[in-house]
């Protein structure tokens, strides 16, 4: 790269974009994440068109930038884009790249402003849809990031890359949008589109992932089978996705069968098989496991790693165990590992237990209703109705609201959000009087 920098700083024109564009990649893949974002800034100040593989390469270098230093390019790019001398182009592409740093930095609202300000040609590119999609996705916006989508293909008729399509099937397995999954599983498999599926990893692996968290395990597994190359990222979605939906023992096959194949697991196959043996109940398997994740593989735990194998220790019913197991951990622990325990105090029936644990569960999580309600729930399970109605009290004095719960539906490509207790959906009056109608329907039915 020193060389590299030499020719071009000795070139008598650099007008060039495929030469700035060069090195631009070439820094972004040496990990110099300053100079990637400097020699974007001096580009652009020339009134030099960025290409897309030029914001590509910019944007996979701010994908490595931490929280101070994206607050520091924020502003060195804002102000740079408010002067009257600055191209639309070049306005374009540096939105393009405040975009992606607000959505990283997690402030959705200000990463949609930048998209809105892209104009003309600039929101005919894919390049700017897929950081607003992404942005939206990574800060848990699944709805607003369909909704994009749809304005994307239906009204601007703009054709998505694979980089969009992962983001929106990451989008649907959080919502459960099993419809719109199976469209863009359609769409690859389409003429022109064959080959996408076989040679691109990250989009088979963003299917299977899809398929396994809306429940079609069936499908995961077709997806899998029909890659031509599989790495250690779509075993490790394959296995959690076995884990998640209860088939444990195959979870553990497969865990076999990629070491046979000559891959070493990694941090996410652990967590994977982990949670494989918490959810089938696999208690030997997982202690074994855990050791061997320490001993064989040399992949040390991290703190989701004994959240899970806490949560298999609890759950049938090991608390002493997990308690040392909590007490040795090298980090301090979360909600997820006293959310585990209290869990399993609640399902052995231990309540002089739980009372502890819902306490550290709350100091740790205070505005989290999760400790709250699942103490009032060991404490009515045992018919104590009179602690009961005082954590209760507790809860109100301290202002702390158990969230409603939330549930989607997709309905002709539509996804319907439904949220406890509220009355916003646009058909609320329909919906209620159809539910009317079943309720007598049922009680003459049950006279």
């Amino acid at each position: 790269m020193i060389s590299a920098r030499k020719v071009f700083d000795e070139m008598p024109d650099r007008a060039m974009v495929r030469c700035w564009t060069s090195l631009i990649a070439g820094s972004a893949q040496s990990g110099q994440t300053e100079e990637v974002l400097r020699l974007f800034f001096m580009m652009v100040k020339e009134n030099l068109r960025p290409e897309n593989d030029t914001i590509v390469s910019v944007l996979s270098a701010c994908s490595k930038l931490e929280a101070v230093e994206i607050e520091k390019w924020v502003m060195i790019l804002s102000e740079f884009i408010n002067d009257d001398d600055t191209g639309s182009f070049g306005r374009d592409s540096v939105n393009t790249v405040l975009a992606y740093l607000y959505g990283k930095w997690g402030k959705v609202e200000k990463c949609k402003e930048r998209f809105d300000e892209i104009v003309g040609v600039g929101k005919r590119s894919v390049l700017p849809w897929n950081v607003i999609i992404g942005g939206y996705v990574q800060n848990g916006c699944s709805l607003e990031a369909l909704s994009l989508f749809r304005v994307m293909i239906e009204d601007l008729n703009l054709r998505p890359n694979h980089v969009t399509m992962v983001s929106v099937l990451s989008a649907c397995a959080q919502v459960g949008d099993l419809d719109l999954g199976k469209w863009i599983h359609g769409y690859v498999k389409s003429e022109g589109c064959k080959t996408i599926l076989e040679s691109n990893t990250f989009l088979a692996t963003a299917l299977i992932d899809m398929y396994s968290k809306c429940g079609s395990l069936g499908k995961a597994k077709d997806v899998f089978q029909q890659m031509v190359s599989k790495d250690v990222v779509s075993f490790n979605a394959m296995i959690m996705g076995l884990a998640i939906n209860g088939e444990g023992e195959e979870a553990l096959r497969l865990f076999s069968k990629m070491q046979e194949l000559g891959l070493r697991p990694n941090s996410g196959t652990f967590l994977g098989v982990l949670c494989a043996c918490s959810h089938s109940g696999l208690l030997d398997r997982g202690q074994q496991i855990f050791l061997d994740m320490i001993l064989h593989f040399s992949v040390p735990p991290e703190l989701e790693h004994y959240a899970c194998y806490v949560d298999l220790l609890a759950r049938v019913g090991l608390l002493e165990e997990a308690f040392e197991v909590v007490a040795s951990m090298p980090f301090v622990p979360n909600n997820f590992v006293w959310g585990a325990l209290l869990q399993g105090c609640r399902l052995h029936s231990r309540l002089e237990l739980a009372q502890d644990v819902s306490q550290k569960l709350v100091k740790v999580d205070p505005e989290n209703s999760a400790g709250y309600v699942m103490f009032s729930n060991a404490l009515a399970s045992d018919q104590q109705w009179g602690e009961v109605s005082g954590l209760r009290w507790l809860m109100r004095e301290k202002g702390v609201r158990k969230h409603p719960g939330c549930s989607w539906i997709s309905v002709n490509r539509d996804v319907h959000e439904f949220l406890a207790g509220s009355l916003s959906h646009p058909q609320i009056d329909s919906i209620y009087h159809t539910l009317n109608g079943l309720v007598k329907e049922m009680k003459v039915a049950s006279a």
